[in-house]
């Protein structure tokens, strides 16, 4: 009878966890300082479209219109800003509202015409209308019988 040493954790085996491991600590902290893999999630945003359109609505509270910056390039909208930072007095006891300068890109579905594009800023909700660029718009084709 051949017997042999039961070895659960092999060099392979654990070399491939050690890697998964690092891939998710590298998705959720970044390169950088603090926590930037958290970044890209503000503000957050929705986007739909309709059949002329692309709409997006960015969640802002507390930011002024003047600091925002949008940059709109084929399919490819920017959003960055600053948000401004609190006042240092006192004792913070929870802090989870981001503060500072963000940026955040969104690659959209379609290009658009960015010579159209509209922005509204209320109430802490910026809203956004990007028409879709013509060569991107649903048209009705007719079908012609013989």
């Amino acid at each position: 009878m051949l017997t042999s040493r039961w070895a659960p954790f092999t060099a392979n085996l654990w070399n491939n966890l050690q890697g998964q491991a690092g891939r998710l600590w590298q998705d959720l902290v970044g390169d950088g300082p603090g926590w930037p893999g958290l970044a890209p999630s503000y503000p957050a945003v929705n986007l739909w479209e309709d059949g002329d359109n692309l709409h997006v609505e960015a969640e802002l509270p507390g930011m002024a219109a003047d600091k925002l910056d949008l940059v709109v390039t084929g399919d490819r909208l920017t959003l960055q800003g600053e948000r401004p930072v609190q006042p240092s007095e006192g004792v913070w006891h929870r802090q989870e509202r981001g503060l500072g300068k963000f940026r955040r890109v969104l690659d959209l579905p379609v290009p658009v015409d960015a010579d159209k594009v509209e922005a509204r800023f209320e109430q802490g909700v910026l809203s956004i209308t990007l028409p879709k660029a013509a060569h991107a718009r649903p048209r009705r084709v007719q079908v012609k019988a013989e």
